[in-house]
C-alpha cells in the first residue's frame, strides 16, 4: 500500500474503473492525509480495496528516514496477482 502524486486524467480514469470501496477492516482507517511533509491540511481520500497491483517509480532519497518524494504510478497490472508480489521490504 501507498501513496502516490496526483495522477494524469487518463491513468485516473483507468485505475478508478478497477477499484472497489475499502471496507472497515481498511488498515488506514481513521488517518488523515495531507499534500506535503509539513502541511497540517488533511485532504480529502477515499480508501479501496488493496487487491490490485501497479507498477510504480520511486525516487529513493530520504530526508531524515522520511521518503522526499511521493510514488509516482506507472501502470496498473492486471497481469499480477497480489499474491504474486511482494510488499514493500520484503524479500521474494
Amino acid at each position: 500500500m501507498g501513496k502516490t502524486g496526483l495522477l494524469k486524467p487518463g491513468p485516473a480514469g483507468d485505475l478508478a474503473s478497477h477499484l472497489t470501496d475499502a471496507g472497515p477492516e481498511h488498515p488506514w482507517t481513521g488517518i488523515r492525509f495531507t499534500s506535503s511533509w509539513n502541511s497540517r491540511t488533511p485532504l480529502g481520500s477515499v480508501l479501496v480495496g488493496p487487491v490490485l497491483v501497479a507498477e510504480i517509480s520511486a525516487d529513493v532519497a530520504q530526508y531524515h528516514g522520511v521518503w522526499r518524494q511521493p510514488l509516482r504510478y506507472e501502470r496498473l497490472r492486471l497481469d499480477a496477482a497480489q499474491v504474486e508480489v511482494p510488499r514493500f521490504g520484503e524479500r521474494w
